[in-house]
């Protein structure tokens, strides 16, 4: 970004993180996860793509010890360049997920890029989470700090959303869809875990703007649930440009990467909008942040604030 900043107190971006979370469950996908990460690069030259690991869902049942073995290996292979792998591990009530924290952060702690914890309920859960990570980094010599993704899988996560938001270690509120309705016991139908219905259904509306609005508050980033018609990736573009531009989401989780590409591009500002942005915050800072004109608009620092932000997330430096 450029160095001449706008006045810092009207400034305020979100933390930057790719727009699509690309999910693998064993070594095969998640090799090939790392060369398509390779393919989305940022001006920057960090991808658009970060890649989680999947001990819990998206992993069989019955080989957690081997598969945490080979995901602490990624982790620490060369491919993994860009160090922009996280993972999921199991929920705090399983019996696995002590273990997954033990062996992966004493194994690969410096290269875990975030943690996801599935099917959150409560604060605490999240408070112990950190003290075991606290615990096995500094086991490991290890002075970081990993970000933290909570999965917003059941009411109870709903019902303590803001507390769970304001937790500093909290990067990203992500919202399991399915689970969601799974857990409504059949008051939601299954045609809701998936589109229309899933933006149509009056609830769900109610929960993905709750989600997005405490993470908003509280400057995290809200992920959005997969698009589960794989076969069809245009869905996943579809899907991707309404949650970000009708409910505030500003990433989204991809599950085959057909989907990857069409998930950036909704997530992402178009070429127009950022050239757009240029224009505008380079008159601006001409004016040195008094109100302009542009397009036979009139634009002050209220507007300002929000083309900086596009700025940011798109890593594009002001005009001289």
């Amino acid at each position: 970004m450029d160095t001449q900043l706008p006045p810092l107190d009207i400034t305020h971006v979100p933390p930057r993180c790719a727009p699509c979370e690309h999910i693998a469950g064993n070594e095969k996908f998640a090799r090939k996860a790392l060369q398509l990460q390779e393919q989305f690069l940022h001006p920057d030259g960090s991808s658009f793509v970060d890649i989680t690991l999947d001990l819990e869902d998206g992993a069989p049942i019955g080989k957690e010890a081997a598969l945490r073995e080979t995901f602490a290996t990624l982790l620490n292979a060369p491919e993994n360049r860009l160090q922009q792998m996280g993972v999921r591990i199991h929920a705090p009530t399983s019996q696995h997920c002590e273990s997954d924290l033990e062996i992966l952060l004493s194994r690969a702690g410096a290269a875990i890029s975030y943690i996801t914890i599935p099917k959150i309920t409560s604060v605490s859960e999240v408070l112990w989470i950190n003290g075991i990570m606290s615990h096995h980094l500094a086991k490991s010599g290890l002075k970081r700090h990993i970000p933290l993704h909570l999965l917003i899988e059941t009411p109870d996560a709903l019902r303590s959303i803001e507390e769970l938001a304001k937790i500093p270690s909290v990067r990203s509120l992500d919202f399991g869809l399915m689970d969601f309705i799974s857990h409504l016991g059949g008051a939601i139908s299954s045609d809701c875990m998936r589109s229309p219905g899933q933006f149509a259904h009056p609830l769900l509306r109610n929960v993905k703007e709750t989600i997005a609005l405490a993470a908003l508050r509280n400057n995290k980033i809200a992920s959005h649930n997969v698009t589960v018609e794989f076969r069809r990736p245009e869905q996943a573009y579809e899907d991707s440009f309404k949650a970000r531009h009708e409910f505030g989401f500003m990433r989204m989780w991809s599950i085959h990467p057909e989907q990857i590409p069409h998930i950036i591009k909704g997530m992402s500002s178009s070429a127009e909008e950022v050239r757009e942005a240029v224009e505008i915050l380079t008159l601006a800072r001409k004016a040195n942040w008094g109100p302009i004109e542009h397009n036979g608009r009139l634009h002050d620092r209220a507007s300002f604030r929000y083309y900086w932000g596009i700025l940011n997330r798109s890593g594009t430096p002001l005009l001289n």
